[in-house]
């Protein structure tokens, strides 16, 4: 059962030269758009743990308060799997600490979720002990996590474990109350996976999941000599939620199916079709709550 539509943050950050609201305008924004609470974006220029203190505290609880929205996730930023060639350096130590005062930062302003990142792979260790080492660093994350009543989430995003089938190899050998999957369409569907059947073993261990939509756009490279052109990587497009190749209707109802009782966020976390004006945002964020609402009462 979907327990609430979440707006993410990252959409109004300016990331991708798009409108930027800071956290507060944000927040009114979500709440003007129909959503049930926000999902914040835990680095510059949103909520940075260096920029984390009681005022800043207070003021995102009053504002939360005063539009009766809840905190539903704190975004965290990791890559378990970083500089490996610099071996001496430590790295996870500092991501697993990291973790924990995002876990403190979401408890303090009445939120109970962190999402985390894998690795990407890197070419100086085995892939074996590559996926040991992320196994190790979100098992400490929860530990610490559940000091504080927080639960980690692993979004499906960098390499290590992107597969349906792997991430829930994963979080059962992490194998921590605390530590759950944040699990999205998104890769899946480029991976060419059924979506329903990922939907359906991860369901029971999501506890959380993003949504955009895209259009894939084919690349080419010219090739004079042959007077022809070499196919490429297709790139990705973002467009409204309505008019993209992914099936949300099919990876909700198996979600849903699958006994998922979690939240649904939505973002824009790339340059999206039409541009990044404050209208076009607003557009595309109003959309999904519109085909949201509607698949609710449709479906669940």
């Amino acid at each position: 059962m979907i327990q609430g539509l979440i707006l993410h943050s990252v959409s109004y950050s300016g990331s991708w030269g798009q409108h930027f609201l800071p956290v507060g305008e944000f927040i009114d924004k979500a709440a003007v758009l129909g959503y049930d609470g926000v999902m914040l974006m835990a680095k510059r220029p949103h909520l940075s743990v260096l920029d984390w203190n009681s005022d800043v505290k207070d003021r995102i609880v009053a504002r939360l308060e005063h539009r009766g929205l809840r905190m539903a996730c704190l975004a965290g930023y990791t890559n378990f799997t970083a500089d490996l060639e610099h071996a001496d350096i430590p790295h996870r130590e500092m991501q697993i600490r990291h973790v924990q005062e995002l876990a403190e930062i979401a408890r303090a302003l009445g939120g109970n979720m962190v999402r985390v990142f894998t690795g990407y792979e890197s070419p100086h260790s085995a892939p074996q002990s590559q996926w040991k080492m992320t196994v190790d660093a979100l098992r400490e994350c929860a530990r610490r996590a559940a000091d504080v009543g927080v639960t980690i989430g692993v979004q499906n995003h960098h390499d290590i474990a992107c597969g349906f089938e792997s991430l829930y190899d994963l979080v059962q050998e992490v194998d921590h109350p605390n530590c759950r999957a944040m699990f999205d369409a998104w890769a899946p569907a480029l991976h060419g996976a059924d979506l329903a059947a990922a939907a359906a073993k991860l369901a029971p261990l999501a506890i959380h999941t993003t949504i955009a939509n895209y259009q894939m756009r084919p690349r080419y490279r010219c090739v004079p000599a042959l007077v022809n052109y070499e196919k490429l990587t297709p790139s990705v497009q973002a467009v409204p939620i309505d008019e993209g190749f992914i099936d949300y209707g099919t990876f909700l109802s198996a979600l849903d199916a699958g006994g998922f009782a979690g939240t649904v966020a939505y973002e824009m976390c790339s340059a999206i079709l039409g541009g990044g004006s404050a209208e076009n945002l607003d557009r595309y964020a109003t959309r999904f709550v519109v085909f949201m609402r509607t698949l609710q009462g449709a479906h669940f």
